[in-house]
């Protein structure tokens, strides 16, 4: 019998030494010698990763189309506030962080749901009496996509199903198939201001059903629900008892002559995970700091949502910590200007835009209420020649270098998203060219059928 002597560090209630003895059979341990087994490699993809499926992902790196090289690129396709460098974080932003820094008090591990002082930041900022919070109804996270992930994750087993907006934000069915988890796609009314259509939205409801995703303001539409639509949905989850997850990453991203309400200060009786985080109203979504509102009560969650998250959150052991201590000033000293001039950028573009395109025979905008966004639909049958959405916006890159994402990757065809985060002169440059592009491929009632019947 070989004997080894291991030494543990002697502090707590661990003796200084521990001996210990190991029975080994030397003839037993020769190593990558398995009776009866030939060793070889035979290393695959986990299921998971591919059931992981990302269809904007799918969609562009599909799209072989190279622009034109007279015209400089205009992508207007990133969700991406930063990329132009017009829309810059406030001074106070990066000062913040600046002095935590330089302060190397944030520079280990914090707690896995985030530093206590962070929640309680957090929640103050967010906390009113129509929807109270304490620091235990925050959990941190690494922004707002894993703040949706760890929803998902607690509230849905594989086999159930989730309901998602038609056109909706993609990572919702990217994370949910990767989770084993269905998919059903409720339908939104263009001509309502994409409104949920309720009716459908109830039909979708089972047994299976775990959880509603309620996105507002919207990331594809730029939309924003009124009071009493946001009342209706949850009446929806409250007669069907489905707890919602709200995915507010834009909130308070509303132009001048709208108001956005957080639903949960809108209900006592729904369960409801808010899912937002820092990433667009403050500008930096490279600094990946998210959270999770737990609204919750009458107790429906109970401890066993609050404990699910913990555990969810000791994956990854929680968001990056410089980011965290610099939150309390971020929240709480950001001047209301910073907001304000934002938004005025993000309006002025908009109107600019939805003005521009709607004067464009063959497109239909719908006009935006906030967010970063517009949807604008493709009359498809004034241009015959293209099959569908994606191939309008191939031929647009190729012929006119201007970039917007089919709607397709929404899972709603026929349209394309803008993003209007651009500068204001891209802005203009951008529907200039896709009015020059429209007029080329336009063709009116009579031009149309005779190219369907020379096909």
């Amino acid at each position: 019998m070989d004997s080894y002597l291991i030494q543990v560090n002697g502090h707590g209630d661990h003796a200084p030494m521990l001996d210990v003895h190991l029975k080994t059979n030397r003839n037993s341990m020769s190593l990558g010698k398995v009776k009866g087994r030939k060793p070889r490699w035979a290393v695959r993809a986990s299921e998971m990763s591919k059931k992981t499926f990302n269809p904007v992902r799918a969609i562009v790196d599909s799209m072989k189309v190279e622009p034109n090289p007279k015209k400089a690129m205009i992508s207007l396709s990133l969700g991406d506030p930063t990329v132009f460098g017009n829309l810059p974080t406030n001074d106070e932003v990066t000062q913040a962080v600046k002095e935590v820094l330089d302060s190397g008090r944030y520079n280990g591990y914090a707690p896995s749901v985030g530093y206590q002082s962070c929640r309680e930041a957090v929640a103050a900022y967010y906390n009113c009496p129509e929807a109270p919070l304490e620091a235990q109804d925050v959990i941190l996270t690494s922004g707002c996509s894993q703040a949706i992930e760890l929803a998902l994750a607690v509230l849905a087993n594989p086999g159930q199903n989730i309901l998602v907006p038609r056109p909706g934000f993609s990572l919702y069915k990217t994370l949910a198939l990767s989770m084993g988890i269905e998919v059903k796609l409720y339908n939104l009314l263009p001509e309502k201001a994409w409104e949920i259509d309720l009716k459908h939205l109830e039909s979708l409801v089972d047994e299976k059903t775990a959880c509603l995703i309620v996105n507002n303001p919207s990331n594809p539409c730029g939309s924003v629900f009124s009071k009493s639509h946001l009342q209706k949905i949850l009446a929806v989850a409250s007669r069907q008892c489905v707890p919602i997850l709200a995915d507010e990453i834009y909130g308070d991203m509303v132009f001048a002559d709208c108001k956005y309400e957080p639903i949960a200060t809108l209900s006592t009786s729904v369960p409801i995970l808010s899912c937002g985080g820092l990433a667009k109203r403050w500008l930096v979504p490279g600094w990946r700091m998210g959270w999770i509102l737990i609204h919750d009560r009458r107790d429906i969650f109970g401890n066993e949502i609050r404990d699910g998250l913990l555990r969810l959150s000791q994956r990854i052991l929680g968001p990056c910590t410089i980011v965290q201590g610099a939150l309390e000033r971020i929240l709480h000293r950001t001047p209301p200007e910073f907001y304000h001039n934002t938004l005025s950028i993000l309006k002025s573009n908009a109107d600019l835009c939805y003005a521009a395109l709607s004067a464009i025979p063959g497109l239909q905008p719908v006009r935006p209420a906030g967010a970063m966004y517009l949807m604008v639909e493709i009359e498809m049958e004034h241009f015959p020649e293209f099959e569908n959405d994606v191939e309008f916006t191939e031929r647009l890159i190729s012929e006119q270098s201007v970039f917007c994402l089919p709607a397709t990757c929404f899972e709603y065809p026929n349209f394309f998203r803008v993003v209007i985060t651009v500068p204001e002169e891209m802005i203009l440059e951008a529907c200039s060219r896709i009015q020059e592009f429209c007029e080329m491929h336009y063709q009116g009632a009579e031009g149309a059928q005779d190219l369907e019947c020379d096909k």
